[in-house]
């Protein structure tokens, strides 16, 4: 081989070795698992819009940012694609006071329509939801004593479906930690939906109303509390697994 051939071929294999370190690196540092996905690119929020109250959202480092306003309804990051069954694992940080949540399988429409519940008297009726109102299942983000974290809550239509209360949930009370990063597993399967936070299970509820929708990033209302103004939730590492597609 010629010198000048054996010293390109030499340079080809060093930039080869080095292209493949970095995506190994790259795999290994996204700290994410086999057959998952990022939701959030790192970038910008290009895959997602706002609906709903007009809390703001913005991109710190590798973290969702979302900061409370005063005298706004509740607002919600959405997806602009639907997700039918899942897993789904994120780690989240909110300030104490500002009560939060993740929507999934919720939807938005441009027009009211009318929904049959069951309202608490086991009885079946109709509920209109206003255009432009994200509703569906949310898993409720709650630094609060109460401690609902983990719970289910249906968002504009129902109200609780499951939450962590009484003698029997005092562990799944405990797994939120206020004030410090928390890691959130969701599983949405068939008519299933269960929760964890910190690897503690929180949440195991059978419910048909819906099979897929958006996912959402709630930052809630706080009403002309001025002390609350400015307060934030954060969400990283938003990383989801699909098992099947809408």
């Amino acid at each position: 081989m010629r010198p000048r051939l054996r010293c390109l071929t030499l340079l080809t294999s060093v930039l080869l070795v080095v292209f493949q370190t970095d995506v190994i690196f790259a795999k290994e540092g996204s700290g994410m698992k086999a057959g998952y996905v990022s939701l959030f690119n790192g970038k910008n929020l290009d895959n997602w819009v706002r609906r709903g109250g007009e809390a703001t959202y913005k991109i710190e480092g590798d973290t969702i940012v979302g900061t409370s306003t005063l005298n706004t309804s509740n607002t919600f990051l959405c997806t602009k694609r639907e997700y039918a069954d899942f897993v789904m694992e994120v780690e989240l940080k909110v300030d104490d006071g500002l009560n939060s949540g993740i929507q999934i399988r919720s939807h938005c429409h441009d027009k009211p329509i009318s929904v049959e519940i069951e309202n608490e008297k086991g009885e079946t009726v109709n509920k209109t939801i206003p255009a432009g109102r994200v509703h569906g299942y949310q898993v409720e983000i709650d630094p609060s004593d109460r401690a609902f974290s983990g719970g289910i809550y249906d968002e504009a239509r129902r109200g609780w479906l499951q939450k962590p209360d009484g003698e029997e949930s005092k562990t799944a009370r405990k797994a939120f930690k206020r004030g410090e990063w928390n890691k959130y597993r969701i599983e949405a399967t068939g008519s299933s939906i269960k929760t964890w936070i910190n690897g503690v299970s929180i949440s195991n509820l059978t419910d048909n109303m819906d099979a897929a929708g958006l996912i959402a990033l709630q930052v809630h209302g706080i009403g002309d509390h001025k002390e609350l103004d400015g307060t934030r939730v954060r969400w990283r590492k938003i990383h989801i697994k699909e098992m099947t597609k809408p």
